[in-house]
Formats: C-alpha cells, structure tokens, sequence
C-alpha cells in the first residue's frame, strides 16, 4: 500500500462536487498528487513561520497565511 495521505474516494468527491458527471482513476491519482505536493509546501511554509514566531506549535493563522503564498 501507498503512503498516500489523501484517499482517492474523497478526491472522487471534490471532483464531483467540482461538476465532474464522471471521474477516472487517472483523475483521482492525479488530483490526489497535485493536493499532497501543495499541502506538503503549505504545511512545511507554514512551520517556517511559527518558526520565525518564536513558537514550536503551528497555529491555523500559519496554515492560512502559507496557503495564500
């Protein structure tokens, strides 16, 4: 097994819910690397910056501030 942390039932479903009638495997696998990679950037950005705040615990206000970079 993968160590995908993303599954690929809930990629199916933020493509539905994105309008897609029908979703392909290869869609799923690769919504799921697209989102993995972005949240491995914001997740990393956002230590960077509790970090630069002299704390040792990300907060929200980090993710959501990495997430708009």
């Amino acid at each position: 097994m993968d160590d995908n942390d993303l599954s690929l039932a809930a990629m199916e479903r933020l493509l539905r819910k994105g309008g897609a009638k029908r979703v392909g495997e290869d869609a799923k696998e690769a919504l799921r690397e697209v989102m993995e990679d972005r949240a491995l950037e914001i997740a990393k950005h956002a230590a960077q910056l509790a970090k630069h705040a002299n704390r040792r615990t990300v907060m929200a206000s980090d993710v959501r501030m990495a997430g708009r970079r």
